[in-house]
């Protein structure tokens, strides 16, 4: 589909090649605009009041860009503006009246930002040379170089010399010229020389090849962009709009899929898989047997849930429990500083992204102690304690890929006798994030849910094998989802 930006380049090449509107032989014909033009530089000239300029060449006709109608010209833009830049900033010469002058951070397209206005001395000639009058067209030079506004206000300015001043010999629509040069800049014929940062040079602006159409023609050509823009902005909100919609569909989907994964509306339900009830009392079998065996500690017990915990139905099946009731091994993560290089990777809050790790910017540790007491094992849940209020609550999955540890600001818990990735795919919903922002406290820069927290989430437990088919499904499901578009 076309951008906002195709479209508004297509309006304006249409405009440039004489399309918009019709030739009418009573306007005349851009020869003796151009005539014209050459008798007034020839007056100055002899007037003192401009130099001789160096005659450009003719433009042949395969440096024409298009094709214009026959009652128009080529030229260039410095055969028809008259071209200065402003004063160059010079901490020495502190010689004249000091005023106010604009740079290329207050020129925009079509448009100026007068807020921060710096100042600098102006001698008398200076003054002369950097002035800028009503109706002046302004090009950037550099910065965004070709970028352009006519100076609108009734006063005048200075300019730095960055900024070109073009400045019509005789009446031309000076709107029309500004249309050009934003056609030229969006289609890439304006083009930036230099190492580094990169400028429209006064040479390069100067010969820039310019139709030019009889004087009113120019006049009724801008009228016609001016009443095609608004379409274009219309255009350009529209897709915006739809931009946004392909881009939050997936996701979207995605929620409401695993919405349905976590009300048991994705896979049927099987009488000979047991039920969450007999699930979770395997689980406290397993969390005794571990206690008594000194591997896991005995855990404060967590408070009933109550009906209003409970944001949607369930299959009877199905079991609402906390994740503090079937998780263990809830512990923070390492504080001491990581190493560029070292033995185990030590994995952060910005490997954990979308449910999974991502091992990219990695930091290392070699410390005997912290490789013990944090190493993470496959099946392991990592839940970031603190972040933006946006992104604290996070959690992944650690499959095993790489021999790890965590860092501080996460917290590792352990399902036992459950599906770990079902209860990853759990805190990937849109309730799951919703808790998050409830329980969440706020300091200046960022958010903080603390373990406790994490151990309160309410979730529903399903059995055993049916979590393995919900896994299976999700896997096969959202993959094609991130497709969309």
């Amino acid at each position: 589909m076309m951008t906002a930006e195709q479209l508004k380049a297509s309006i304006l090449q249409l405009a440039m090649e004489g399309k918009l509107v019709e030739q009418s032989p009573e306007e005349g014909t851009g020869e003796e605009l151009y005539q014209k033009i050459q008798a007034e530089k020839a007056t100055l000239v002899k007037e003192g009041k401009i130099t001789k300029q160096k005659s450009l060449p003719e433009i042949t006709d395969d440096e024409k860009p298009f094709d214009i109608p026959e009652s128009w010209r080529w030229t260039y833009i410095g055969e028809i503006f008259d071209h200065n830049t402003g004063k160059a900033l010079n901490g020495s010469n502190s010689a004249g009246k000091v005023l106010s002058y604009i740079t290329t951070s207050n020129l925009y397209w079509n448009r100026f930002e007068l807020d921060k206005l710096k100042r600098m001395p102006f001698t008398d000639s200076e003054i002369e040379k950097c002035t800028i009058h009503k109706g002046d067209l302004l090009v950037c030079e550099g910065g965004d170089y070709g970028r352009a506004a006519i100076w609108p206000f009734d006063y005048d300015m200075r300019i730095q010399n960055h900024i070109h001043r073009l400045r019509p010999y005789v009446e031309v629509s000076v709107q029309f010229y500004y249309y050009l040069i934003r056609l030229y800049k969006l289609s890439g014929r304006i083009k930036g020389k230099g190492i580094g940062i990169q400028g429209l040079s006064s040479g390069a602006l100067h010969k820039l090849y310019a139709p030019l159409p009889p004087l009113r023609e120019q006049y009724h050509i801008v009228k016609k962009i001016e009443e095609l823009m608004p379409f274009v902005n219309q255009y350009a909100t529209v897709s915006e709009k739809l931009d946004k919609l392909n881009s939050e569909f997936p996701d979207q989907v995605k929620k409401s899929i695993l919405q349905l994964a976590v009300e048991g509306k994705l896979v049927e339900q099987r009488p000979e898989e047991g039920t969450g009830e007999e699930l979770f009392r395997k689980i406290q079998d397993e969390k005794a047997k571990l206690i008594k065996e000194g591997k896991i500690k005995k855990q404060k017990p967590l408070a009933d849930i109550t009906d209003d915990e409970k944001p949607f139905d369930i299959p009877d099946t199905w079991k609402w429990v906390r994740v503090g009731d079937v998780c263990v091994n809830f512990q923070y993560g390492t504080a001491r500083k990581s190493e560029k290089k070292g033995e185990k990777i030590v994995l952060r809050m910005g490997n954990i992204q979308g449910g999974r790790i991502i091992y990219k910017d990695l930091v290392y540790t070699s410390d005997a102690d912290d490789i013990i007491k944090y190493d993470l094992i496959p099946g392991d849940l990592l839940f970031n304690r603190t972040n933006s209020k946006e992104l604290v609550g996070k959690v992944a999955l650690y499959k095993g890929e790489h021999p790890a540890i965590y860092a501080g600001y996460l917290v590792r818990f352990t399902p036992k006798v459950m599906d770990s990735e079902y209860l990853n795919f759990v805190m990937q919903t849109r309730y799951y994030w919703s808790y998050c922002q409830t329980v969440r406290s706020d300091a200046i820069s960022q958010s903080n849910i603390n373990a406790e927290k994490l151990k309160r989430f309410v979730f529903p437990l399903p059995p055993l094998s049916e979590q393995k088919r919900i896994v299976a499904k999700l896997k096969t499901v959202l993959p094609q989802i991130s497709q969309l578009c």
